[in-house]
C-alpha cells in the first residue's frame, strides 16, 4: 500500500492531461511512479481554470480530457485559477486539497480521502518512489 499527500500551487496555464507516455510529460502536475520500467502509483494533475469549459481535468463536468490508461482512477485533479484567468501565481487556492473547487471541477473534489491519496499496488516491492514535476508550458 502507498499513501501520502501533496499540496501544490498553480502558476500559469497548466493543460491537465497531455498524452499516454508514462516516460514523458503525460500531465501538467506531479507524477509518482516506481521501478524500471516505470509503474504508475498516483498522478496529481493541474487543471487550467476552475470554471472554464476546458479545465482539462478527467473528472470535470464539461468536456473532460481522459486520463492515460495507466493512470486509471489513481489521480487527483484541480485548478487554482478562478475566472478570469491570468498568467500568474495562484497562492490562495492550493491544489489537490478538495477545497475551493469551481462548479465544473466539483466532481474532482468529491474524491474520498482528499487530500490524502491511498492505493494498493497488489504486490510487494522495494523500489524507490520517483516524484516528477511535469509541465510543458
Amino acid at each position: 500500500q502507498v499513501c501520502g499527500k501533496i499540496i501544490g500551487y498553480q502558476f500559469g496555464s497548466p493543460d491537465g492531461t497531455e498524452n499516454n507516455d508514462i516516460n514523458g510529460i503525460y500531465i501538467d502536475g506531479i507524477s509518482l511512479t516506481h521501478g524500471n520500467p516505470r509503474s504508475h502509483i498516483w498522478s496529481f494533475i493541474s487543471g487550467y481554470q476552475e470554471n472554464y469549459r476546458n479545465n482539462y481535468c478527467p473528472c470535470n463536468t464539461y468536456n473532460p480530457r481522459a486520463a492515460p490508461p495507466f493512470v486509471g482512477n489513481d489521480y487527483f485533479c484541480e485548478s487554482g485559477a478562478p475566472s478570469p484567468w491570468q498568467y500568474q501565481f495562484y497562492p490562495n487556492d492550493p491544489l489537490w486539497d478538495g477545497k475551493g473547487c469551481g462548479s465544473i471541477e466539483e466532481p474532482c473534489c468529491w474524491v474520498p480521502g482528499l487530500p490524502w491519496f491511498h492505493t494498493t499496488l497488489g504486490y510487494t516491492t522495494t523500489d524507490s518512489i520517483e516524484m516528477r514535476l511535469c509541465c510543458n508550458d
